[in-house]
């Protein structure tokens, strides 16, 4: 039976880079997805040490490992010539530099994976091929593929009174925070990147956790009117315009203010000086273990 342009072939779904696995692709290229191995959990790190004279051990923190995924299948093409390009494109997009790797669950979520071993591809006949690919993501979460974000200027204080006013005369002033509220629903803490946009002087964020104690980034310089300070809180960088690290300027005394699971944070944007086009950017995804 042909198979028309977009069509899923039912069962499990995912993109590998460009390439619709459990479905056709616009070159009417049936790829099946028979196996999905490692989607479902990553490799564990911890280490154990016996109680000397006790029962047990003394167990350290557990981190997750690498995330390696097995993707298996079969290629289906109209004829000889459409397989052998197919199975070029699967080598090319089996990267041996970061791509992305996309499954559609109910909630599609995705990661970052390179290469981890050799494509095995096998002719079955001159329209069908097998295909095994092992791919491994470094970052073991897996994300929505939905990027949220939210912005905020410097805090503004509009009304209240000023001198010669004095008691009993009173009228409330009204502070409009400059805030994000960035709310994870994953199982797995999660984190942003931030970008503050200039001109301001020595920029702070604080970080409101959920159980309200509070996580504090601070810039120790100004930023010229267009500069952009890029705060990545994985990569714990801090890069100016593009190309400049600006880390050993930054400050995270309390750690770096990421978003726990099913929690939310409240980014707080606050400078030596008020500006009135300052502005911080929060970008972040919901994660999953």
């Amino acid at each position: 039976m042909p198979h028309a342009a977009g069509d899923s072939l039912g069962g499990l779904r995912a993109d590998l880079g460009p390439l619709p696995l459990g479905a056709v692709d616009g070159s009417g290229i049936a790829w099946s997805l028979g196996k999905l191995d490692g989607w479902g959990s990553a490799s564990v790190r911890a280490e154990y040490q016996p109680r000397e004279g006790d029962h047990g051990t003394w167990a350290s923190p557990v981190y997750l490992g690498e995330r390696p995924v097995t993707l298996a299948g079969t290629i289906i093409a109209p004829d000889l010539a459409a397989l052998d390009d197919a199975m070029e494109r699967l080598r090319s997009a089996a990267a041996l530099a970061d791509t992305s790797l996309v499954v559609y669950e109910s909630v599609p979520k995705q990661c970052t994976v390179r290469r981890a071993g050799e494509p095995l591809l096998e002719y079955l006949t001159d329209r069908i091929a097998s295909y095994s690919v092992l791919v491994t993501a470094a970052d073991p979460r897996r994300y929505a593929t939905v990027l949220q974000q939210g912005s905020t200027g410097l805090p503004v204080t509009t009304g209240g009174l000023t001198s010669p006013y004095s008691v009993p005369y009173t009228l409330a002033a009204t502070t409009v925070a400059g805030q994000v509220d960035a709310y994870n629903e994953g199982s797995m803490d999660t984190r942003p990147t931030m970008t503050i946009t200039g001109p301001v002087s020595q920029p702070t964020v604080f970080g409101q956790m959920p159980d309200g104690s509070v996580r504090m980034l601070r810039y120790g310089l100004d930023l010229a009117d267009g500069d952009q300070l890029i705060i990545d809180t994985d990569a714990h960088t801090a890069i100016l315009n593009g190309n400049v690290s600006r880390r050993r300027f930054l400050t995270a005394p309390q750690g770096w203010p990421t978003i726990p699971a099913g929690g939310s944070v409240n980014y707080q944007f606050r400078a030596a000086a008020y500006s009135p086009t300052a502005l911080l950017t929060v970008r972040w995804r919901s994660a999953w273990m």
